[in-house]
């Protein structure tokens, strides 16, 4: 780990002078690109300036422990070092989470799909209500949060929705989300007061930029229709939905949320961008081949990631272990603590493939 910190400070020390050289500040693009490296490396390089300052402290200390005539100045010298050991082995752990190799699509946005699952009715209910607890997270964060297309149900609910987020790092905590969430409660059309069990998939997708993906016009196969509730009144009197397919990959996104077609168009070709990303992806590396399945499955309950159970108040993560007993705030958007978990996690599972490797 000290040869890799090492060069990662000359690498900082160099971005460093490159930056101040007046015709690199003169290429923005340039400019913008060392800057967003530089960005990157300055908390390593000063994880790593924190622990060989508490090194040297630990050398101090130790030298005042072992050659100290005072019986208690060598007494202090030593619970000086054990609490400097703790906070070196800390510094040390942090630093090998920080050089863990990082998801290029971190600091992206994200695309958030949302369907009812198996369930019916209350399972188009529990989609809406997945939806406005991410809506309500981003605003937490003060991330932007645009719904992009949905589908409403007969009874209420969603069927699907497709939703935005766009914030630095959005990408980096919610791509956790992929799954079947199950939902346990009473129905409002329940007149028995039975409890049911409810599923709804949710896909995380990182949101493509320009550069990522190429779209050729003459690949895409566009059509305009009336735009319609779930009941099947028209929203307006113009053609203004729009469904792209994509017809190399056979990809069909829709959008009909808005009134206008530009707009909808628009929406539907950063739908359409970010499956192709994914696509993408998964040609570059097997291992992500199933991503996106695996998030999904089939929508059944015992495919389930988290269970909210309504009676108990409570929210448990199958996939840590980690429960919250806050099922009312949780759902108001307040789920950084379970990310947080996640996160935690999925580093330590890292770290110890990393330990393991040869």
């Amino acid at each position: 780990m000290n040869d890799t910190l090492e060069a990662i400070e000359r690498r900082f020390q160099e971005l460093t002078a490159q930056m101040s050289d007046p015709q690199v500040a003169s290429d923005h693009t340039r400019l913008q690109t060392l800057a967003r490296e530089h960005s990157e490396l300055q908390p390593i390089v000063h994880g790593s300036e924190a622990l060989r300052a508490v090194r040297r402290e630990i050398g101090e200390a130790e030298e005042i422990h072992r050659e100290s005539p005072d019986a208690e100045m060598r007494e202090m010298a030593a619970m000086e070092l054990a609490s400097l050991r703790e906070r070196e082995e800390a510094l040390v752990q942090e630093l090998r989470s920080m050089l863990l190799p990082k998801d290029p699509h971190d600091d992206r946005d994200v695309i958030i799909e949302v369907r009812s699952g198996t369930g019916g009715e209350e399972a188009a209910l529990f989609a809406a209500d997945l939806l406005r607890m991410y809506i309500r997270f981003a605003e937490r964060r003060r991330w932007k949060a645009e719904v992009l297309s949905s589908t409403e149900a007969s009874a209420g609910g969603y069927k699907e929705a497709v939703l935005s987020i766009r914030g630095k790092g959005a990408f980096s905590l919610l791509k956790y989300e992929g799954g079947v969430h199950r939902v346990q409660r009473v129905p409002v059309t329940e007149a028995s007061g039975r409890i049911h069990t409810s599923a709804a998939t949710v896909a995380v997708l990182p949101e493509a930029e320009d550069v990522d993906i190429e779209v050729d016009q003459k690949d895409l196969e566009i059509d305009t229709y009336r735009a319609s509730s779930a009941g099947g009144q028209h929203v307006n009197k113009t053609d203004s939905a729009i469904r792209i397919r994509h017809v190399p990959t056979g990809l069909v996104v829709t959008c009909q949320d808005e009134r206008s077609q530009l707009q909808n168009k628009e929406k539907a070709m950063r739908m359409l961008r970010a499956h192709l990303l994914e696509a993408k992806q998964r040609e570059q590396d097997e291992s992500m081949a199933s991503t996106r399945k695996q998030m999904v499955g089939s929508g059944d309950r015992s495919e389930k990631i988290r269970t909210y159970n309504f009676p108990q108040g409570r929210i448990t993560d199958h996939r840590i272990a980690f429960t919250i007993h806050a099922l009312d705030s949780f759902l108001d958007g307040d789920i950084e603590s379970m990310l947080d978990a996640l996160v935690r996690h999925d580093q330590t599972e890292r770290l110890s493939a990393a330990a393991g490797a040869p």
